[in-house]
């Protein structure tokens, strides 16, 4: 094993020509029994072992028959440009990029990493907790069904689970070269790593990598493989910093829906915003046209069958300007609810100082926000005293002229979406929060929690270290400059706006009837069809509600998995659906 590893090792310095030859050299010197062609089958499609297949036809013909709606890999390919030229026009050669680590160079980490645990995938409630997050992240869920058995060499499934709240952090794939096809090199890969966009723990990622190289050490295995986009520069310096080098070899997959971001490159859409772009990507997968017509505003438009619609992401023309009008200004939105007889806070408009003084004391704790106004700007919640109050007015005013006084109801944020007034999707949003180790300052905390949110939804989220986050913080008795006891959970926020450092949790099945009732009501009342509705609410499962505002804009990309983008095609264009 010794000389094996050295010899890898000097393949990956260069010191070698090519990884075919390696391949060659192993079978002249008897080092691998080849059973035949091996196909590993992940619960999501099958990784194909390039080199146990006899020749280059094989392996095309084998790609060429993948499962629909799976994704076929073909790893460990040693000369592509053959097998693509027995399918040009339904193969392509991957652009991730190949890692290797060999384990005589892995130094174990520094610092522990706390507050979740890793374990193996046990039950069904794993599998849906698993499937939720890979979706959440734009992977192929994983029918464990359809995995080859552990003892015939297949995949083995871990989690990061949450100490204290049980939330499923992160997941990831290993498999086992020995077992899966007697690998000479004697290696190991990981596969499908994935970290939650609502993850408050920080290193999930570095911790599950790390505990795969150790699981596999601890077996005897010589290296593990990875693989990663090309421009995913976060995740390369991570393994950079594992000790992960180049490894030169080739991945081709078949050309699919699923794959067809990497094999027709960058278009027009790539620049939208994960709210346009959800819509965008479902409306070609039904051979919708899409004409992008401001990137950086999210403006588009879809054309099918002699139907042209424009959309600014989920606002449509089939919102009129009026229904539009009702959900900006909050004080039409309160009216027009309470005509509808719906659960509302009491409201005013921010006055002299003596009305807004007697308003507090009429409700003793009193929420501010703009009139006109979205993703949480603004807005000012929980305030008990007269001085706070002017102040949240004057910061308030800096978004609309025109200030609203409504009494403060406490409970959980819960957003529903409504399209085509039919329930779709519903989330308990959570405000920004921070979990401190018991040597760092809170302002480093919230940095670095903003980093993970912003990095997580492509920069629609970040915690702004601005007034509201100060006034919250000397709430609980805290500075920036504070630290936070190892362990504890500090929200640094009152709102659960996403784009605030907010998080979502689904709660889509255990909605309450009444809420949905609710729901579908305020939508017909404000006469529109895809909106965002903001309450307060015990629980999800409770009937009690309080409405607080409608959005005509809802981000349908924050409620996956939920079908909210096929939803809103459906009502655009109710041809285009699938009806097979």
């Amino acid at each position: 094993m010794q000389k094996s590893q050295a010899y890898g090792q000097r393949l990956l310095r260069g010191q070698t020509p090519t990884y075919q030859r390696l391949q060659a050299r192993l079978a002249e010197d008897g080092r691998r029994e080849s059973s035949g062609p091996i196909a590993v089958h992940c619960g999501w499609g099958r990784i194909l072992i390039g080199h146990t297949y006899p020749d280059a036809a094989s392996l095309s013909a084998e790609l060429l028959n993948e499962a629909p709606g799976e994704r076929d890999i073909a790893l460990y390919v040693a000369a592509p440009q053959q097998v693509l030229a027995y399918a040009p026009q339904q193969l392509f050669l991957d652009p991730s990029d190949t890692f290797r680590l060999w384990f005589s160079d892995y130094r174990p980490a520094h610092e522990i990493f706390r507050g979740f645990v890793i374990r193996r995938v046990q039950s069904e409630a794993d599998w849906s907790a698993i499937n939720c997050l890979y979706q959440a992240r734009h992977m192929l869920p994983v029918d464990p069904s359809h995995c080859t058995p552990r003892d015939e060499g297949g995949p083995v499934y871990w989690l990061a689970e949450d100490e204290t709240s049980g939330q499923v952090l992160g997941a990831m794939m290993g498999l086992d070269h020995r077992k899966a096809f007697d690998d000479p090199e004697n290696g190991s890969s990981l596969w499908c790593l994935a970290v939650s966009p609502s993850c408050p723990r920080p290193g999930v990622g570095e911790a599950l990598v790390r505990h795969l190289i150790e699981h596999y050490m601890g077996k005897g295995r010589a290296y593990l493989d990875l693989s990663v986009l090309h421009d995913n520069r976060q995740a390369k310096a991570l393994y950079a910093k594992l000790g992960f080098r180049d490894l030169q070899t080739f991945t081709i997959k078949r050309k699919n829906t699923i794959n067809q971001a990497l094999f027709l490159g960058p278009g027009p859409e790539a620049d939208l915003n994960p709210y346009a772009r959800i819509i965008v990507d479902e409306a070609r997968k039904r051979g919708i046209e899409v004409q992008v017509d401001d990137a950086e505003a999210g403006l588009f438009t879809l054309t099918h069958g002699g139907r042209r619609i424009r959309c600014r992401e989920s606002l449509s023309d089939l919102t009129s300007a009026v229904s539009m009008t009702l959900c900006q200004d909050k004080q039409l939105t309160h009216r027009c609810l309470a005509r509808a007889a719906l659960n509302l806070p009491a409201q005013q408009l921010a006055g002299s100082r003596e009305d807004n003084a007697a308003f507090l004391a009429q409700h003793r704790r009193v929420v501010v926000k703009p009139v006109n106004g979205e993703q949480g700007q603004g807005v000012a919640v929980d305030l008990t005293g007269e001085d706070e109050l002017e102040a949240a007015i004057e910061r308030a005013r800096q978004f609309d002229t025109r200030v609203l006084l409504e009494s403060y109801h406490a409970g959980l944020d819960l957003r529903i979406v409504v399209i085509g007034y039919a329930v779709v999707a519903a989330a308990i949003r959570r405000p920004a929060e921070v979990i401190g180790d018991g040597r760092t300052r809170i302002r480093a905390l919230i940095e670095k929690q903003s980093r993970r949110r912003a990095a997580a939804t492509g920069g629609e989220s970040r915690i702004p270290l601005d007034d509201e986050t100060c006034r919250c913080l000397r709430a609980a008795g805290y500075d920036l400059d504070s630290v936070l006891p190892d362990g504890q959970r500090l929200p640094v926020r009152r709102t659960a706006n996403l784009h605030t450092g907010g998080t979502l949790e689904d709660v889509t099945a255990n909605l309450h009837p009444t809420l949905q009732e609710a729901a579908v009501r305020a939508a017909r009342a404000l006469d529109i069809p895809v909106v965002g509705l903001d309450l307060l609410v015990s629980a999800a499962d409770a009937p009690d509600y309080v409405f607080i505002e409608a959005n005509e804009r809802v981000g349908l990309a924050n409620h996956e998995p939920q079908p909210t983008a096929e939803r809103f095609i459906d009502l655009l264009f109710p041809l285009s659906q699938n009806t097979a």
